[in-house]
């Protein structure tokens, strides 16, 4: 005797896996995934399926399973890759038992690889003058690509066959100024190349100065863009954003300056307004047309602006990177971390400090200058007076005979029992301000309860 639910598992074991895969991405359009992580989910699982040779859905085994991940390892597939397939397949498996296709999740057991000891790829911040030229080459390279100087090539002398000079950031804008000369009679050609040079550029220092993700940019319309009022903001869906929430995020005024111009620049958009209104077709329109192949055309920029794709510690450059440049940059102007953790939309702070934050641009040696100085010889008499005069002897007060020596923690806190001193700054050198205690006392302040003043 066998039960409905049963017999209805068994009559899904008698059909192929390929149906019961076509019919899994329902169930994830049904949860509101992305377009993006449904296809992948859709292309890892048939992989496993296809490999491991899985024709029905009772063949999915934990040991085969296992088999073909170490086989992949050995030939130096990554942790994360690994486990990206797994949890694929366990997520298919998973929904199968929801949907009596399964009896038991065959791979609930299944663990999971070490991805920290396993990093293949970990990317770097660029540093503030590194975006200055990736931002300037990114701004004029289109034009100056057809100003390039031809080069002989070894071997031949026919000057049909000389080949184009590499572009670098010394040559760039002699090159610009070539193909202005060459293109003289098509001024629109120049214009064209101009304006996809400002969006290029615009699209590098918006991803820098907002963290937001390639997706998420290439989702943003004109009527989610707020420029024009005292705090300029971009609103981003929430189903355009990886967490589902949907954010405000606030714009800086030169930033919303060039967005303003760059809507304004598009093409069939001279008279452009901008403001949110869901009956204006101008609204809709996308900010952006940010290209598929971004990443290879950002190689180029890094390229041409003589800019390390890889440091020396193996991190790499892409286009996520400048998100971890935001993150960056924000813990190096001194930001909070959990204001920090607030602007990279993050639900946890670890993420946000270890993870976006590259500890190679933080001022640590200037951290530790900060620490108090700890000398070792310091047991003469001479050292006591001047750890006296400092107050860095532990005493409370300051002797009234030391006013010219070098106060580092004056007692300037007037109590009921002693008026204080005004501190001066006579001189700035470096970090270093050298200060003195005048003569002249503080005010009496009048006090019934001196302990809670």
């Amino acid at each position: 005797m066998i039960t409905a639910a049963e017999d209805r598992i068994a009559d899904h074991h008698s059909e192929l896996l390929s149906g019961h895969i076509a019919d899994y991405p329902q169930s994830l359009r049904a949860r509101d995934v992305s377009a993006g992580y449904l296809k992948e989910t859709k292309r890892l699982t048939n992989r496993i399926a296809n490999d491991c040779e899985f024709k029905r859905i009772g063949d999915i085994d934990l040991t085969t399973l296992e088999r073909w991940l170490v086989a992949r390892k050995t030939e130096g597939m990554s942790a994360r890759t690994r486990n990206s397939h797994v949890q694929a397949v366990a997520g298919f498996c998973s929904w199968a038992v929801d949907n009596q296709r399964l009896a038991l999740n065959p791979l609930s057991r299944m663990g999971k690889a070490d991805e920290k000891s396993d990093k293949r790829r970990q990317r770097r911040s660029l540093t503030e003058s590194e975006l200055i030229r990736l931002l300037e080459m990114a701004r004029w390279r289109p034009l100056a690509e057809f100003g390039r100087e031809s080069i002989p090539v070894e071997g031949t002398s026919k000057r049909s066959k000389w080949k184009k000079a590499a572009l670098s950031f010394d040559t760039l804008h002699a090159a610009v100024e070539k193909a202005r000369e060459t293109l003289k009679d098509n001024p629109e050609f120049i214009a064209e190349q101009e304006r996809l040079g400002r969006e290029r550029a615009l699209i590098y220092k918006t991803l820098v100065l907002t963290g937001l993700r390639k997706g998420e940019l290439a989702s943003l319309t004109v009527g989610q863009l707020e420029l024009d009022c005292a705090t300029p903001y971009a609103v981003l869906n929430a189903a355009d954003e990886k967490n589902r929430q949907g954010s405000s995020l606030p714009l800086r005024s030169d930033l919303a300056e060039d967005l303003r111009d760059g809507i304004s620049d598009a093409p069939k958009a001279a008279t452009l307004r901008i403001r949110r209104a869901d009956d204006d077709s101008d609204s809709r329109r996308k900010v952006f047309h940010v290209p598929a192949g971004l990443v290879r055309i950002l190689n180029r920029d890094l390229q041409a602006a003589g800019i390390a794709k890889r440091d020396e510690r193996g991190r790499t450059v892409d286009v996520h990177a400048f998100r971890h440049s935001f993150g960056t940059l924000l813990s190096k102007g001194g930001v909070s971390p959990r204001t920090a953790q607030a602007a990279m939309r993050h639900s946890k702070i670890d993420l946000t400090m270890n993870v976006y934050t590259d500890p190679k641009l933080l001022d640590v040696h200037g951290a530790v200058d900060t620490l108090p100085t700890l000398d070792l010889n310091s047991g003469s008499n001479t050292d006591r007076e001047e750890m006296r005069a400092t107050g860095t002897d532990g005493r409370n007060s300051v002797p009234a005979s030391n006013h010219a020596l070098k106060f580092v923690a004056p007692n300037v806190a007037p109590t009921s029992g002693n008026p204080g001193h005004f501190l001066s700054i006579l001189a700035v050198c470096g970090t270093t301000r050298f200060m003195r205690l005048t003569s002249r006392k503080c005010p009496q302040i009048p006090m019934k309860k001196p302990h809670s003043q």
